[in-house]
This record gives C-alpha cells, structure tokens and sequence, in this order.
C-alpha cells in the first residue's frame, strides 16, 4: 500500500511539473485518479514542501478552483564542467533554471586532489553568494574529460589533466562537499544537454561529436545515453582509418584520429601546408578555417583534410549506429566553414548520410547535460536526498524526452 501511495505521489508530481499552475481537478482528469487520491497525494507533496498553492484561478461558473504549483526552489542541483583550461559551475532551480555561476581558469597542477578542492571551493563560493545551505542541494554532476566509470564514481583516464588514472572522484568531491554527487564523461554530457535544449532535442538516435583539443562522442540510443560494456563507448578519438597511424590504444595517448583533426593537431600540420613565408606564424585550428572560408588555398587544403577524416569517421558511426543525426560541437569542430565541408563529402553517400547540425548549446552543451541529469536523478528519488553511499544506474535514469 505504501509503495502505491508514494507511486501516486511521483506521478502528480510528474504532472505538477509539466503542467504547473494547475488545480486539483485538472489533476484528476489528466491522472485517471479519483478526486480523493488525487486530494490525498496533494496533500502529501504540500507536507513535504514540493507543491504550492497560488490562490484563486479564473472560474467558468461555480466556486474558483484553487491552483497548485511545482515548487521549483524545494531544492537546487549543481552542474559541474571541467575542461582542458577551465572549471565552471551552475546552480540551478528544480526546474532547471540557472539561478548563478561560478568559473575559474585550471591551474597548472591539475592532479585530482588540487582539482577537487578548487571544485569544492568554487560549489562553495557559489552557495554562498546565493546564500542556500549546502543541505538543500539535492544533487551535483560533474563532467570529467576522460573514460569515466559512472556506477562506480571514477575516472579511469583523463589524458588531458595530471596523474588522473583510476581516480576515485566521486568519493573526493563527496567528502568535500557532503552532497550527492553523479560522475559522467564530459562529452556524454553534451550529448544529454543537445538532447535537452540543442540541436538534438526529439532525436532518438544521435551522437554529439565534439572536435577541440581532442575528439569524442556522446552517442544517444532510442532515447538513452550509451556507456558501452566498460565505459568507453564514444572514445572516437582513436578510430582507426585509412591513411591514420596503426598503434595500440594507449589511455594516456593521443589517439590516431585526434592526431589528425584535433585542435593542437592542425595548429602543428599548418607548417606543412603554408607558404614558406608565412610557417612560423602560430595559427589556432579557427583561423586556419576563417582563411580556407576566404579563398587561401593552402588552409582550404588543410582544412579538406580535416573534413575528410571526419567525414569518414562520421560514416563510419552511422553504419554501425544508423544514426539520424550528428551534432558537431567544440571549439574546433563548430566552424561553420569544416561544417559545410564534412556535409558535401556526407552528400555523397547513399545511405550512412545522418542530418548533419552544429550545436544548438556551444560551450555551454556540458552544463545543461550536468543539469539534465542531475534533475533526473533527483526525479528518480521523488526529490529527496540520496544517501552519498547511493551511485546511479549505469546509464541515465530517465529517456531523454522532454523536460
């Protein structure tokens, strides 16, 4: 009976929050509940702070129903970001508004320990300038840019920060911050933010395909963010192609598609490419692009190349995925000019030919996945805190659909 009435109440809840103000007999008929257990689990959600009542609505005859709301500030979440160069942090409502921010540069020592203290300092700062008790966040998720073991809480490899192997992260940001805190790969997560508010949102089956520093893949399937067997699904980085370097995969090495097409890569290929007068000039990926848009020859060849390998690696997910669409996001591979590029050479394809977008999100993609999921999790418990022992399943604990 108990577990019944609590399933009655997440259900009103669910309702709440999608249609919010609503009132009690609106409840009723969008539930198939009867007046009676509808007004039962109302009154429950209102004991514990999660609905309230606004007043009066309009009446079409008869006495005005009293609405209800969803109380989004019952609790907040936290997203976390960690990138090659910088920390960010959100903190959000329950219904997923940022309410502030936090940022900081990365310094040079990036070991986990340095790292999650600077975090903790940050998620610090940031509740109390906004003056909410650490108590009332229901939930953190942090980004790590490396194979991450979610059920687990560890980062398995990070190759872009500093003696990150098998790291227990979760436990460490939890000692610090006594919240409950999600681990995820930082990629995944933009996927899971272009599936919520980007370049994704109604697609079942996609990948976020992001071209910075490095390359990797959030890969989403009939609705569901995809892990793999042990957690390194989406890890594109290290395709092997046609024309590539053939080595082992090693965690803590630049992978043969990334030596290629990733950001540090081009910029050292430019030398390669450019007239003998202009090979000591130091150009970032972008730039190298913005010439190849405006005529110069030897960035365009760069630049084909680079269209060329990912165009191949895109092919190559949507044979085995058959995907619908392919989000291109990071700082590399956002370039309007690299777009185009791939998509002619997509065109090209009779089948294997996914819609071809850029992110919806930019750089802000991994801080709305952070948010996605951390209010999943939070809906999966009825908004209560989770004990800190309590990991998540290992995949996200909701479809990605809706809000």
């Amino acid at each position: 009976m108990g577990g019944n009435r609590e399933g009655t109440a997440n259900e009103l809840l669910r309702l709440l929050r999608r249609d919010s103000p609503v009132s009690r007999a609106d409840l009723v008929r969008s539930s198939g509940l009867t007046a009676p257990t509808v007004s039962a689990g109302v009154a429950k959600l209102m004991r514990r702070n999660l609905v309230i009542e606004l007043g009066q609505g309009s009446s079409k005859g008869g006495r005005p129903p009293g609405l209800l709301e969803f109380n989004t500030r019952h609790g907040y979440v936290i997203g976390i970001d960690i990138g090659g160069s910088s920390i960010r942090v959100a903190l959000a409502d329950l219904k997923g508004s940022v309410v502030g921010r936090w940022n900081a540069r990365l310094k040079a020592d990036r070991s986990p320990r340095l790292l999650t203290k600077t975090v903790a300092e940050g998620v610090t700062q940031l509740l109390r300038q906004h003056r909410i008790p650490a108590k009332r966040v229901l939930e953190v998720v942090a980004g790590a840019p490396g194979i991450t073991d979610v059920a687990a809480g560890r980062v398995l490899s990070a190759p872009n920060l500093t003696d990150w192997h098998d790291v227990p992260f979760r436990h460490m940001l939890q000692r610090e911050l006594r919240i409950p805190v999600t681990i995820e790969n930082d990629v995944n997560l933009g996927a899971l933010g272009e599936g919520w508010r980007g370049a994704a949102q109604g697609a079942g089956n996609f990948v976020f395909l992001a071209v910075g520093t490095g390359v990797g893949a959030g890969i989403v399937l009939n609705h569901v963010l995809h892990h793999g067997a042990k957690w390194s699904a989406g890890e594109v980085g290290y395709m092997l192609l046609p024309g590539l370097r053939i080595d082992r995969l090693g965690a803590d090495e630049l992978g043969a598609l990334e030596s290629v097409v990733g950001g540090k890569s081009i910029e050292e290929s430019w030398s390669e490419y450019a007239d003998p007068a202009d090979r000591s000039r130091k150009l970032k990926a972008t730039e190298i692009f913005d010439r190849a848009a405006m005529g110069d020859s030897n960035a365009h060849r760069l630049m084909m190349n680079v269209a060329h390998y990912l165009a191949m690696a895109i092919t190559n997910l949507s044979l085995v995925l058959d995907l619908s669409t392919v989000v291109l996001g990071g700082g590399v591979g956002e370039h309007p000019a690299l777009l185009e590029s791939i998509r002619r050479k997509l065109e090209g394809n009779d089948f294997a030919r996914p819609h071809l977008v850029m992110s919806g999100l930019g750089g802000e993609a991994q801080i709305w996945g952070a948010i996605w999921l951390a209010l999943r999790t939070c809906e999966a418990t009825g908004f209560r805190r989770r004990s800190l022992e309590t990991g998540i399943e290992s995949s996200a604990p909701a479809a990605l659909t809706g809000s």
